[in-house]
């Protein structure tokens, strides 16, 4: 199969207008840093980006900042498996815009292992970042939106196709996006008192640096040639459906994990 190039960019719609934004591992040119990007063309009042890569999450930052004015761009060190950095990330945003409208949860760590070779160690730094940070983050800014006297606001989480597909070499991958998947239902129906929406993105295949440094070269062509386009997604697709379900275009969306594929069997 020959795969399709990708479409043109979407043009911004001015779907987050006036909203301040918090996005986790959003530095560079994976999902984060496109969704950081795309919340400020869709008239985002700003967003404030955390990562654990100072240098990237600077060059990232300054980025934004040129393009966008620096006004609307602030940035923090972020590890998601420590709750003082999360707090520090979410009250850096308060501070400077008064309060969080939408928290993107991107921050997860992968890799490949069989199940037979992987350490406890391996395992559970994978389920600590990626499952438990989601849930540090999620806890962090429901906590503070519910104290945002009923103005309400959006989570939404990266999950991946693996949390419903089998790929050999990804049981703690999978185990912690299907986690994420669960969480983000069951935690859905506890916000829904406080105004608050969450969902979930499941991205199949989205290429960016990291994916090409814990993934081989016959995986991804194998992965690749799954996908009925016969590509992978630009970073930038799948924050076009983060910024929908921030939006209020999914108004009446909550608990629900959409898949960003083209997979087929």
């Amino acid at each position: 199969m020959t795969g399709a190039p990708p479409p043109p960019y979407t043009p911004p719609h001015a779907l987050l207008a006036g909203r301040a934004v918090v996005v986790t591992a959003a530095a560079g040119s994976g999902i984060g840093g496109a969704t950081a990007r795309r919340v400020l063309e869709e008239g985002a009042d700003g967003v404030v980006i955390g990562d654990t890569h100072e240098r990237r999450l600077k060059e990232t930052a300054a980025s934004l900042a040129r393009d966008f004015g620096a006004e609307r761009v602030g940035s923090v060190r972020c590890d998601v498996t420590s709750e003082t950095d999360v707090t520090a990330l979410l009250e850096a945003c308060t501070d400077r815009y008064g309060r969080i409208d939408v928290m993107v949860n991107n921050a997860g760590l992968g890799g490949t292992c069989d199940l037979v070779e992987m350490t406890d160690e391996q395992w559970a730094k994978v389920i600590d970042v990626t499952l438990n940070g989601t849930f540090r983050c999620t806890r962090a800014a429901l906590r503070a939106m519910r104290a945002q006297e009923g103005t309400g606001g959006v989570i939404v989480n990266n999950a991946s196709v693996v949390g419903w597909r089998a790929q050999r070499g990804q049981a703690h991958y999978a185990a912690a996006k299907a986690g994420v998947m669960a969480l983000t239902r069951c935690a859905a129906l506890e916000a829904a008192e406080y105004g608050v929406r969450i969902n979930a993105v499941a991205p199949s295949l989205a290429m960016h640096p990291n994916l090409v440094k814990v993934t081989t070269p016959e995986l991804l062509r194998e992965l690749t040639e799954r996908e009925a386009f016969g590509r992978y997604a630009e970073p930038w697709e799948v924050a076009n459906v983060i910024v929908f379900l921030a939006s209020d275009y999914s108004s009446y969306m909550t608990g629900e994990a959409v898949s960003v594929s083209s997979q087929h069997p």
